[in-house]
C-alpha cells in the first residue's frame, strides 16, 4: 500500500504547487482590480469636481447678470429722480435706489465668496487631474508587469498539469479518487506522514495502534481527527523519493 502512495505523493506535490500558483494568480488579479478601482474612483472624482466647478461658474454668471441689471436700474432711478419735483416721489425713488444698492452690495459679496470657492475647487480639480494622469502612467506599467506575471503563472501551471496528467496514469484510480476528494475539501496536503506519533496535518497525537497500522502499510489509514491519509515516512517502499526522511536518505547515500 505504501508503494501505491508514491505516485499520489508526487501528484500531491504538483497539486500544492498549482494551488500556490492559483493563489498568486488570484492575488495578482486583485491587484489589477484595485488599480482599475482607483482609476475609476479618480475619474468619478474628476467628473464630480468638474460639475461642481461648472455649477459655481453658472451661479456666479447668474449673480453678475443681477448686478448688471441692478446697476442699470440704479442709473435709471437716479436719472428719474433728477427730473421729479414732488418731495414724496423724490423720497420714494431714494428709498428704491437705497434698496437696490444694498441688494447689489449683498450680491457682490456673494459673488466674491463664490469666486473664492471656485478658485479653491479648481485647485482641487487640478490635483485630481494630476493624480489621474500619474495613476494612468503608473497603472499602465504595473498592469503590464502583472499581465506578464499571470502569463508566466499560466505557463508554469500548464507544465505542472501536463506532468500531473502523466503521473496520474501510473496511480491507483481508487486511491487517486480518494485523494482528489480530500484535496477538494482541504485545499492543502492531505496525504501526510506521522511524526513523533502525531499527524503532521492537524498536529494531534495518535495512538500506538494507529501508528502500527501506518507502519505496516497494508491498508489505507486515515487520521481519525482530520481525515487525512497517513503514510510511514521511513517505509522502504518510499526509499529514494523526495518525501522519505532525511535520515533514510542519508543512510541510502552512505550505503
Amino acid at each position: 500500500m505504501q508503494e501505491s502512495l508514491k505516485p499520489i505523493l508526487e501528484i500531491q506535490e504538483l497539486d500544492i504547487k498549482m494551488i500556490r500558483l492559483m493563489r498568486l494568480k488570484t492575488q495578482r488579479k486583485k491587484e489589477l482590480e484595485q488599480i482599475e478601482s482607483l482609476r475609476t474612483e479618480l475619474e468619478e472624482q474628476l467628473v464630480s469636481k468638474q460639475t461642481e466647478v461648472n455649477s459655481v461658474t453658472e451661479e456666479i454668471s447668474a449673480l453678475e447678470d443681477k448686478v448688471t441689471k441692478l446697476t442699470a436700474r440704479i442709473k435709471e432711478l437716479d436719472a428719474k429722480q433728477s427730473s421729479v419735483k414732488k418731495i414724496d416721489e423724490f423720497n420714494a425713488l431714494t428709498q428704491e435706489m437705497t434698496a437696490a444698492e444694498r441688494e447689489k452690495i449683498t450680491i457682490e459679496q456673494q459673488i466674491s465668496n463664490l469666486v473664492d470657492k471656485k478658485s479653491s475647487e479648481e485647485e482641487i480639480l487640478e490635483k485630481i487631474e494630476t493624480s489621474l494622469k500619474a495613476s494612468e502612467v503608473n497603472s499602465h506599467e504595473l498592469k503590464e508587469e502583472i499581465a506578464s506575471s499571470i502569463a508566466k503563472i499560466n505557463e508554469e501551471g500548464s507544465e505542472l498539469k501536463e506532468h500531473r496528467d502523466t503521473v496520474s496514469k501510473t496511480a491507483s484510480p481508487e486511491i487517486l479518487t480518494i485523494y482528489e476528494r480530500l484535496l477538494k475539501n482541504k485545499k492543502d496536503r492531505v496525504v501526510v506522514p506521522i511524526e513523533n506519533r502525531t499527524c503532521s496535518g492537524c498536529h494531534i497525537a495518535l495512538t500506538a495502534q494507529h501508528e502500527n497500522l501506518v507502519r505496516k502499510g497494508t491498508n489505507l489509514v486515515f487520521c481519525e481527527h482530520c481525515s487525512r491519509l497517513h503514510y510511514w515516512q521511513e517505509s522502504d517502499s518510499l526509499e529514494g523519493t523526495s518525501i522519505a526522511t532525511k535520515r533514510r536518505r542519508r543512510r541510502a547515500v552512505s550505503s
